[in-house]
């Protein structure tokens, strides 16, 4: 099982960080996507991913946009030349904090999306509270044969529909699918089916059931796997086959990047 997205670089990982990835890969982990949300986030994720022989991403989020650099696309170019780097973001609109104007949001949107697709490469996307506007930008910027995922996808039915049947992306599901709370995440997922689905943690955030009040860990990741197989009635087997298949397919993670 692949978590595409995990933030193993972060500080709440910085005392036993190897035990953390040792602890992953014992519980079936095969690979971890740690994801940047700002230039030097992005070099510590990097560092990492060259450390522990995992992948990284390099993006400005959201709530960074106010301290974005005008030229994004030089500024990301050395991160993108390194075989570790397999995507663009985490990056998107967050209408639910607005730590950045809304106009620079879309901007380093925009910006981002343009150098995803001008070195074919996949995007992780944020989004919360600003789908008109989110999937308006998709509209005039995404363009047939890119690759990106919905991080942390909490939308429901006709949201997941509109992701996956205009746009061909993937939808992150994570510990937010065992929550009480989310119905409408559960009915999504029956919606769409395991095809167009990966996993994810978003470590050190949105722990699992049973697990909550505690620090997420990659290592969780077969829980998230057996409750997508419970919602949509099949076996964890069948979850883990798919989602693996479509993390490579994502990123296009091969073993020569992890050597």
């Amino acid at each position: 099982m692949i978590d595409t997205h995990a933030h193993i670089h972060g500080e709440s990982f910085a005392d036993d960080r190897a035990d953390v990835v040792a602890r992953a890969k014992a519980a079936g982990v095969s690979e971890i996507v740690t994801v940047g949300c700002d230039l030097a986030d992005s070099q510590a994720a990097l560092e990492v991913a060259r450390d522990f022989r995992v992948f990284a991403s390099v993006g400005i989020h959201p709530h960074e946009a106010k301290d974005a650099p005008a030229d994004i696309a030089a500024v990301f170019e050395p991160f993108l030349a390194d075989r570790r780097v397999v995507a663009v973001g985490e990056t998107g609109l967050d209408y639910y904090y607005d730590h950045s104007p809304r106009d620079r949001q879309k901007q380093v949107l925009r910006d981002q999306i343009r150098v995803a697709r001008d070195a074919n490469f996949p995007v992780i996307f944020h989004h919360r509270d600003a789908y008109d506007d989110f999937v308006a930008i998709l509209r005039e910027e995404w363009k047939p044969g890119m690759r990106g995922v919905i991080h942390c996808f909490t939308g429901d039915a006709q949201q997941a529909q509109t992701y996956v049947n205009e746009f061909g992306l993937f939808l992150g599901i994570g510990g937010v699918l065992t929550f009480n709370s989310a119905e409408s995440v559960r009915e999504a997922v029956r919606t769409v089916g395991v095809a167009p689905l990966v996993l994810e943690t978003d470590c050190p955030y949105l722990t699992p059931m049973p697990h909550r009040g505690k620090r997420n860990e990659p290592m969780y990741i077969p829980i998230i796997a057996q409750k997508v197989a419970d919602v949509l009635g099949t076996t964890v087997e069948d979850i883990a086959k798919t989602t693996d298949a479509n993390a490579r397919k994502l990123f296009t993670l091969s073993q020569d990047k992890r050597a």
